[in-house]
């Protein structure tokens, strides 16, 4: 008894310390107000709005304002660490104001966001994903045949109308409410499901694991590297981390954000 007793005193304290140790992280998903149409679904430009008029530029300042309160000391961002540099640049030159503010969403929000709360360095954390041989070999070989027919099934098969894919509402209802859309949780599920079908299950001989291998370098892969950059940046309990992302990478972000027993996720549409 006398033992059991001793167990609790030293090791339920350790169970406090350890809960208490995680460092909270915001992870907003936004689209991309400057729309390079890089992602899988483009934006045609009839339905794309310019983020620096005078309407949308309002919204932006307020949009700061919300994510203030949530007082982030580290702000994540998406762009490959081989851009660190420019992005220091860009950003010191805003707050000597020898810069304007450019369409994307890391200068809008993040650069306004770090000058408002004094942070002098926004982190870039991003990555791509490495394929297994089988398919780096049609990627990147000479077999066009595969290629063509890897192809044909990407852009025509029997899953593209099980595909989540709502229409945006950014130029209807604003960038606020598209935020809102973005980052409701159940949508967030939804957008994972985009990655369990279509490509995910291509066959180049009947049996084989293709479409799998080809998944989980273009998206699992790449968002558990962006997950272990953020890892690698140095903080601690009383350090606030807010991830300014590409909304489809939330959809497994916040799953390990949720799953790290080193950090603690907020509900980002608390701040909208």
């Amino acid at each position: 008894m006398r033992s059991f007793l001793i167990f609790l005193i030293l090791f339920i304290p350790f169970l406090s310390i350890s809960q208490d140790s995680k460092t909270e992280v915001l992870s907003l998903g936004v689209f991309h107000f400057d729309f390079p149409n890089n992602d899988v679904v483009p934006v045609d430009s009839s339905e794309q709005i310019d983020v620096l008029k005078r309407e949308y530029q309002d919204e932006i300042v307020d949009l700061v304002k919300k994510l203030k309160d949530f007082r982030p000391t580290v702000i994540v961002v998406e762009r490959p660490r081989s851009k660190q540099s420019q992005i220091d640049s860009l950003y010191k030159s805003y707050l000597l104001k020898d810069h304007e503010l450019a369409r994307s969403e890391i200068e809008q929000i993040g650069f306004r966001l770090g000058k408002v709360l004094g942070i002098e360095k926004l982190y870039c954390v991003d990555e791509w994903g490495e394929f297994n041989s089988q398919v780096s070999d049609m990627i990147y070989g000479d077999d066009t045949i595969i290629k063509k027919d890897f192809s044909n099934y990407y852009l025509k098969n029997e899953d593209l109308e099980l595909k989540y894919n709502p229409e945006p509402v950014f130029k209807s209802e604003g960038i606020l409410a598209e935020l809102r859309r973005l980052n409701d949780t159940e949508n967030i599920q939804k957008s994972l499901g985009n990655y369990l079908i279509e490509a995910f299950k291509y066959e180049h001989e009947e049996g084989d694991f293709f479409g799998v291998h080809f998944e989980t370098g273009r998206w699992f892969n790449r968002n558990l590297k962006i997950f272990r950059n953020i890892q690698r940046i140095p903080v601690d309990s009383e350090d606030r981390i807010f991830v300014l992302y590409g909304a489809g990478h939330m959809n497994l972000l916040n799953i390990f954000f949720n799953s790290s027993p080193e950090f603690e996720l907020v509900d980002a549409i608390d701040y909208l």
